[in-house]
């Protein structure tokens, strides 16, 4: 009698293999009553149960929407707002795969990761936002908007880039799976993915500044101009990074035994020199600013409260971090540089709500404010996020590559003040 192991192919057997090693990951691993996981399970069911009324019954049951303000927080913060957040992938893969800076490396698919999730739930969070979400389809295929419009290039934009991201980090679940001729395969793929995500991402984040040109009427005039798209795109540099800057002190603690020696060992040289970066990046925008400002004559408007408010975002929140940036490059100081980076982030949230929130229809009889369940559900959606973010570094090669695979980076040591000013 014939053994039935040869009789099974080699692709049924290596499906076989597959299998069962997707359901061995798919079991929870750790403590499942932690604090972190009561609380964000909490906000979890709870978007869930919004969300089921959201869709019986109507955007009006739950948020405070209406024709005068039809974006709220779910488009201000989690589209407008996370988008720029997501910039930081193709700013660190141009630095690795095109101008060959390997001292970026180590963090290139943590960031690849952190930029296609993104994008996948800020694209779920769109949905949410639709009154009618079945039309989402209609800027994709350029109906009631033609293809010329803003909108349809958006859309393509964004699907486009998800997509790019999607080949450029397959290669780590490739790896993760086993499948070695595949992840060759798929390296392959991903020059042209870089190429292709780098010039989506550009005209991605510009075009959802070009959006808001069609707004003129309904923007104050501190924060309305032509020169939006590329106030988009330039904040999208230094929010992306401090973002990278942010999220990864983050995981070099919490997932530190998932993470490679080269990973710990470069984090603080990664840190310094992405700071330089944010610095010269912070500095543009400030120009591109005050260009604007004094094109515009908007002296008059300083006088209002408004004008208050437009210092603050500027002054306390693009200012300041862009000179604790640089000082953290020049002293090599990575807690300088974090807490530029946390202040950058707060800067970028409240100039993008300010465009699309706080500062629409400015002089209206009845204002915009959110309600607890659009709170609720934006957290919700971030704390979706963060598990299968959590979920996956906690299983495939991202803060690290499987031994085969990885390249070896020399460790520097605090010690080296020299080699450290020449790397950053």
């Amino acid at each position: 009698m014939r053994d039935a192991t040869r009789s099974i192919s080699p692709a049924r057997a290596e499906l076989a293999r597959v299998s069962s090693f997707l359901r061995q990951e798919l079991r929870p691993r750790g403590r499942i009553l932690t604090p972190f996981n009561v609380i964000t399970a909490t906000l979890v069911l709870a978007t869930a149960v919004i969300l089921f009324f959201r869709f019986a019954y109507g955007l009006g049951s739950v948020t405070n929407l209406n024709q005068d303000y039809p974006w709220g927080l779910w488009i201000g913060f989690d589209v407008v707002t996370g988008v720029a957040f997501a910039g930081g992938a193709y700013v660190v893969v141009f630095l690795v795969h095109v101008l060959n800076l390997e001292r970026y490396r180590p963090i290139v698919r943590v960031t690849v990761l952190n930029g296609f999730l993104a994008y996948v739930f800020y694209a779920g969070a769109l949905v949410l936002d639709l009154g009618r979400p079945w039309n989402v389809i209609n800027p994709v295929i350029g109906n009631s908007f033609g293809v010329s419009s803003v909108l349809f290039l958006v859309a393509w934009h964004f699907m486009l880039y998800m997509l790019a991201e999607l080949i450029e980090f397959s290669p780590a679940i490739a790896e993760w799976l086993g499948l070695e001729r595949l992840r060759r395969f798929l390296e392959r793929m991903t020059l042209g993915a870089v190429i292709l995500g780098i010039s989506l991402s550009i005209l991605h984040q510009s075009g959802l500044g070009a959006l808001f040109l069609m707004a003129k009427s309904k923007i104050q005039p501190l924060w309305y101009s032509e020169f939006i798209p590329i106030q988009f795109l330039v904040s999208s540099v230094f929010a992306g990074l401090s973002m990278v800057i942010f999220e990864g002190t983050i995981s070099r603690r919490v997932f530190h035994h998932r993470a490679s020696a080269s990973f710990h060992f470069s984090q603080e040289r990664i840190v310094v020199g992405l700071s330089r970066i944010c610095a010269g990046a912070m500095f543009v925008y400030l120009f591109l600013q005050a260009l604007v400002f004094l094109h515009g004559q908007d002296w008059r408007h300083l006088t209002a409260g408004w004008g208050s408010w437009y210092l603050l975002e500027n002054v306390g929140f693009v200012a300041a971090p862009c000179a604790l940036f640089a000082l953290a490059w020049r002293n090599r100081s990575t807690p300088l540089a974090r807490w530029a980076a946390v202040l950058a982030m707060l800067g970028v949230i409240l100039n993008r709500l300010n465009v699309s929130v706080i500062a629409w229809q400015p002089h209206a009889a009845v204002r915009y404010v959110p309600t607890w369940m659009e709170f609720v559900v934006t957290l919700g959606v971030i704390s979706a996020e963060i598990w299968v973010f959590r979920w996956i570094v906690n299983r495939m090669p991202v803060l690290r590559e499987e031994p085969a695979h990885a390249t070896t980076v020399a460790p520097v040591s605090n010690a080296e003040p020299t080699h450290l000013r020449k790397e950053a």
